[in-house]
């Protein structure tokens, strides 16, 4: 029997995480994407090394209840619709108690702590679901966190930080500049010490039910608060819209939906980065006992200008153009309600 060990973690930071920072990724606003970003390279090189061993078909652990079966079979169909897949636990209706019987009985070891949930991490977040956390209403024991500090034990000082981006992609931290793989594992050390990065979410799962699903991502939650503050400082506000309410969103409900392959994630990729070519500057982050608070921002970019700002000593438009501008502002609402009365 062959086994094959690939370290994909640079490809991972590069290839997928940052396509995510670009996009904003994270899921009904709290998940960050960390296993469904993974999914698609793990098919990915599944399917290399079944070509490179001349298989027939390949197999998963999946069973009918999760997200991942979808994610895996259809980045595996698009790479290589040839090839057969197969998902025992599927088919044998496995339960997890039963997987967990099954790796006993031939010898596979499980820890306690995996007997207890289900885990799964990565570089970009740790996700916990299962046993006492099926509980929506009770709060997670602190055993479930081993990225990040208890937020009353993190350091008594604020940590503080300065993020550099360019075309919308961070390349540095506190102007030291590092590749995407060393800048997500400092940010995940960093953040987690100052118990950033813990989500507690109820997910809208791809199969038709929602679960309680505790992540742990620093970094992500770090990059993704930063990077927003960044857009709003550099974007208009139409594009603000647009890139956030349509692109972002989309984006990140197909990644969770394991449409990895599907042609309008590149197709929103390519608009983003054609707007994220102005989201140039750096954002300076407060890091305080579990709590994040974006402090300063600047960029060559900025759409903002202190002279027309200012209250004191900036332009005021007369009293002429004000009362013309409310007006014609407004015409489209004052007709309708007017008309609207009348009919009443």
């Amino acid at each position: 029997m062959q086994h094959f060990y690939i370290d994909a973690k640079r490809e991972f930071a590069e290839e997928y995480i940052f396509r995510s920072i670009l996009m904003n990724g994270m899921y009904e606003g709290l998940y960050p994407l960390g296993t469904a970003l993974s999914r698609p390279l793990i098919a990915k090189r599944v399917v290399e090394i079944a070509r490179r061993v001349g298989a027939d078909a390949v197999a998963h652990g999946c069973t009918s209840k999760g997200n991942d079966q979808v994610r895996f079979e259809l980045t595996i169909k698009a790479l290589a619709p040839d090839l057969k897949i197969i998902a025992p636990a599927r088919v044998w209706g496995m339960t997890r108690a039963e997987e967990l019987e099954y790796a006993k009985r031939h010898g596979l070891p499980v820890s306690a702590e995996h007997r207890k949930f289900s885990i799964d991490d990565n570089l970009w977040s740790r996700s916990v679901e299962g046993g006492p956390l099926d509980d929506p209403a009770a709060e997670p024991s602190e055993e479930v966190f081993k990225w990040t500090v208890a937020p009353e034990k993190a350091p008594d000082k604020p940590t503080y930080l300065t993020l550099e981006f360019r075309d919308g992609l961070p390349i540095a931290i506190n102007g030291e500049r590092m590749d995407p793989l060393a800048l997500v594992t400092a940010l995940n050390g960093i953040g987690g010490a100052n118990g950033i990065g813990r989500i507690d979410h109820m997910e809208s799962r791809v199969v038709g039910l929602k679960s309680r699903e505790v992540y742990e991502a620093p970094a992500a939650v770090i990059l993704y608060h930063a990077h927003r503050d960044l857009e709003k400082l550099v974007l208009t506000p139409r594009e603000l819209r647009f890139k956030h309410g349509i692109l972002d969103t989309t984006w990140s409900d197909l990644v969770y939906q394991g449409l990895w392959v599907e042609p309008l994630r590149v197709a929103l990729e390519r608009a983003a980065e054609e707007m994220e070519r102005w989201v140039t500057g750096t954002v300076r982050v407060k890091l305080y006992k579990g709590a994040l608070w974006i402090v300063g921002r600047e960029s060559p970019y900025s759409s903002y200008s202190r002279e027309l700002a200012d209250y004191n000593r900036g332009w005021y438009p007369s009293d002429e153009e004000a009362r013309g501008f409310i007006k014609m502002w407004g015409l489209h609402s004052l007709i309708a309600i007017r008309r609207r009365r009348l009919a009443v």
